[in-house]
């Protein structure tokens, strides 16, 4: 038995690791193929933007299209591609460098590709721009993280492909990828004025005309990942993958299992968060405990779901968390107007005067601990301009909730019994 949960590990885990291939929207798809292959097969020039948050699959996307036109007989031949990334190519010269290499371009002249960045500019572009549609090969540019390059100096990189993007010679496709919604403005007017303004976007979840919904397309997302296919030999397993797959079936058509699901639909519809929580899930397996289940795959829900907030305010120390709710008392009493040191100082003070359990700090002590909590953001200066002020009286606003101080206090261990209660009421 514990052979057979080994070997079903392996092959999940696997298989939920090495997922490549795109599942989404399929208008997205086949409009970002049309254009690629637009560009490859009839020589047309374009230039696209990809936006969708993180995790959604967007270059995974771009590659499954990729890997799809590296496939095509007729089209393998017929285009040259570069990929660059924002994080990696933090500068025009490192990007053109790479684009030099990529396409094969880097001992074309006695070494004069090596020169200033100016000369390696003006090389490239006379390599793309000799020849036409027809005679040429065409070039598709994938920029990752493609905000990234709009601050690169002048974004004079950017200019020039989209340039080139908008010629009839070398056929040329410049495809950017990132989250940020508001990249075109992230342009300059120069560059804008290149730029075709073809946007692509890429959401959680299924199309609205798709007959199914999102809580549907999640259970039958998970049923693809997690259970044995019919046409998987393993050595001795069959009984063992019977019954896996039945326990399976009759946990996707649970009714809290799919509750659980839901919460998760509303919380994160990306595939990659799904995969990470069934991965979790997988990793568990034992011959203890040989099977997927419920308790188990709820418990990571709940971990996606705590809040980071909650989790840094329990790594606080007694007089910081002192000091915080103290902060939550004047919110609640004044209406979340500002607040300064003096104010909380004196609040506190009054809390450890009237609590003999609970040992007064000096209060240089407890400056300290206010300037850790703004430096971890918890609170915000309200007018930087003020920043000329002594400490003690700069205003500052509470950057988190009422909610989250409640939920961290009462979830510590160890701290005073005093200090819940003073957390708790409303008493002050």
């Amino acid at each position: 038995m514990e052979s057979n949960i080994k070997s079903i590990r392996e092959y999940l885990k696997q298989k939920l690791l090495r997922t490549s291939n795109f599942s989404g929207s399929e208008t997205v798809r086949n409009q970002l193929y049309d254009l690629l292959q637009r560009t490859i097969e009839h020589g047309e020039s374009n230039s696209m933007l990809l936006l969708g948050p993180r995790g959604i699959g967007k270059t995974r996307l771009v590659n499954d299209l990729i890997r799809e036109l590296e496939s095509t007989e007729f089209l393998k031949n017929d285009f040259i591609l570069v990929k660059l990334h924002g994080i990696k190519h933090t500068d025009d010269r490192l990007a053109l460098k790479s684009i030099t290499f990529q396409m094969n371009l880097e001992n074309a002249v006695d070494g004069k590709i090596f020169g200033t960045f100016a000369e390696n500019l003006a090389f490239l572009l006379a390599c793309l721009k000799t020849g036409n549609k027809h005679s040429s090969k065409s070039v598709i540019f994938v920029l990752d993280e493609f905000d990234l390059f709009c601050a690169h100096h002048n974004q004079t990189l950017l200019y020039n492909l989209f340039d080139i993007s908008q010629s009839a010679q070398t056929p040329v496709c410049v495809l950017g990828i990132t989250c940020r919604l508001d990249v075109v403005e992230l342009l300059e007017k120069r560059v804008k004025s290149r730029f075709s303004h073809r946007q692509l976007f890429l959401y959680p979840g299924v199309e609205e005309t798709d007959q199914v919904s999102n809580l549907d397309y999640a259970l039958e997302r998970i049923r693809h990942y997690i259970k044995l296919p019919d046409e998987i030999r393993f050595e001795s397993l069959n009984g063992t993958k019977n019954q896996w797959n039945s326990k399976i079936d009759v946990l996707l058509k649970d009714k809290k299992f799919r509750n659980i699901i839901q919460r998760l639909v509303d919380l994160d519809l990306n595939e990659r968060t799904l995969r990470t929580i069934l991965i979790n899930c997988i990793f568990d397996l034992k011959d203890a405990c040989p099977f997927f289940t419920l308790d188990k795959f709820e418990q990571e829900v709940n971990a996606l779901e705590r809040d980071d907030i909650v989790q840094v305010l329990q790594d606080l120390n007694v007089l910081e968390l002192c000091l915080i709710i103290a902060m939550k008392h004047h919110s609640e009493i004044y209406d979340n107007q500002a607040m300064n040191f003096e104010m909380i100082y004196s609040r506190y003070t009054i809390f450890t005067n009237k609590q003999s359990n609970i040992q007064a700090v000096q209060r240089p002590v407890v400056m300290k601990a206010f300037e850790h909590i703004e430096k971890i953001e918890l609170i915000g200066m309200i007018n930087p301009a003020n920043s000329w002020l002594q400490k003690e009286y700069q205003s500052f606003q509470l950057l988190i909730t009422s909610e989250q101080i409640l939920e961290a206090v009462n979830n510590m261990n160890g701290l005073p019994t005093e200090v819940v209660q003073w957390a708790n009421s409303s008493l002050v």
